[in-house]
């Protein structure tokens, strides 16, 4: 056999191009199944991928994990670093009889799991697997309904979900109750929550102090040491931030975003469980008021839930404003936009502007430039209105529509403004 080297310029432009649906398989066969983040060129000069190398964070700040967890990951199992298999190709985990639970009160806001959620998981993964021998859970205490998209993805194998009136809304004492019984009947190993200004820096605070714990507050980092009684040692922020703390991890923990990887490997076996008793009497000494109407052009895009974005494709400004506040929705631009002047700088989605994690993100005629789809990546729904049907954000999308941009928009404004006198008539 000859041994001449025979090129695939497909593959090789494939290779190339990270949004093609077979780039990483096209990368793995190059690497010849092993790490995709190397492979040998049609010259036999090796060529290696850097965008395998870490992973980008929920902020955009690349992390690089030098701990070789990673290289041993991609080098083991045939995919790239910071590579995330689809759900049907991850490893099933189902826990029968923990050694030990470690409880998680995440603070889904909007009843879904947050990036900051999913690192605090990832967190809790950590202690229950330290032990192979003797795993542990990780138990899920959830307040409100939820329909429980992405929990076993998440990593949760207990899940305790209460719901009522008591727990809408912001009701700290009755969720402390709450969470003071689930500690009496399970007694968990550790309790994580979210040092987050969303509720979980307050919970977590208020559990410590009626367990008569010493919390540990502004984690971002956890490692084993065999000095300490439960044998790990945490590092947090303290100073406003300027110094780090090292003390031994104790029973409550109040964890930032980025303290850990999510599960991005295993589906976890959710199973429910529920109290044996019931309640004590709530205490009703704070009254929620009920949420204070916001004008959706002031909220900021990270904490958007539904964003209305443009692009150059949008010629009709002034119907696509007059669209955003009918449908109340936050208005975002590209990058194009933003520089013809058409948007203001601070509504620029994408790598190099702000990353968004919306429920409901609406392209309306953006093309979908790669800095563009990483901002979008952690959206829920995306739907693209576009003309050209063969663009990287109609590939992106989960609903596309091909026409006119302006009269798309024109249409929806009227179906939402008719709905609206029809429920207003109707009462």
């Amino acid at each position: 056999m000859s041994e001449i080297i025979r090129r695939d310029p497909r593959k090789e432009w494939i290779a190339r191009n990270r949004l093609h649906p077979d780039h990483l398989s096209v990368l793995a066969e190059l690497g010849e199944g092993t790490a995709a983040t190397e492979w040998m060129g049609p010259n036999g000069v090796i060529r290696r991928n850097p965008h395998a190398v870490g992973f980008v964070g929920p902020n955009g700040i690349k992390r690089i994990d030098r701990s070789g967890v990673q290289q041993a990951a991609a080098s083991g199992r045939g995919a790239g670093a910071g590579h995330k298999p689809a759900a049907d190709e991850r490893r099933q985990v189902t826990i029968e009889a923990p050694a030990f639970l470690v409880a998680v009160v995440p603070d889904m806001p909007g009843g879904r799991l947050s990036s900051h959620d999913r690192d605090l998981l990832g967190l809790a993964r950590q202690l229950a697997d330290a032990d192979g021998e003797r795993p542990g859970a990780v138990l899920a205490v959830v307040f409100g309904s939820t329909s429980g998209e992405g929990f076993s993805e998440a990593g949760i194998d207990r899940l305790i979900a209460l719901e009522g009136d008591d727990f809408d809304g912001y009701a700290p004492e009755a969720r402390l109750v709450a969470l003071t019984a689930v500690d009496g009947e399970f007694a968990p190993r550790h309790w994580l929550l979210p040092d987050s200004k969303l509720g979980g820096a307050d919970l977590g605070r208020r559990l410590a102090a009626r367990l008569r714990e010493r919390p540990a507050t502004g984690v971002w980092q956890i490692e084993q040491d065999d000095a300490c009684a439960l044998g790990w040692r945490c590092t947090g922020r303290g100073a406003a931030g300027t110094t780090d703390i090292q003390r031994a991890l104790p029973r409550v923990v109040l964890a930032l975003a980025e303290c850990a990887e999510p599960v991005s490997e295993t589906r976890h076996a959710v199973q429910p469980l529920a109290l044996s008793q019931s309640l004590p009497p709530l205490l009703g000494r704070i009254d929620d008021l009920g949420q204070v109407a916001v004008d959706p052009a002031g909220v900021a895009l990270a904490e958007a839930e539904f964003i209305l974005s443009a692009g150059n494709g949008v010629k009709d400004w002034e119907g696509f404003h007059q669209a955003a506040k009918a449908l109340g929705a936050t208005e975002g631009a590209s990058r194009v936009a933003v520089d013809d002047g058409f948007m203001p700088r601070h509504r620029q989605v994408g790598a190099t502007g702000t990353w968004v994690t919306a429920r409901v993100y609406v392209a309306v005629g953006i093309s979908g430039a790669i800095q563009h789809l990483q901002g979008i990546q952690s959206c829920d729904k995306v739907v693209a209105i576009n003309l050209d049907p063969g663009c990287d954000m109609i590939k992106r999308a989960d609903l596309a529509v091909i026409g006119d941009s302006a009269s798309i928009l024109a249409a929806l404004v009227e179906m939402v403004q008719r709905q609206r006198e029809e429920k207003r008539d109707a009462a």
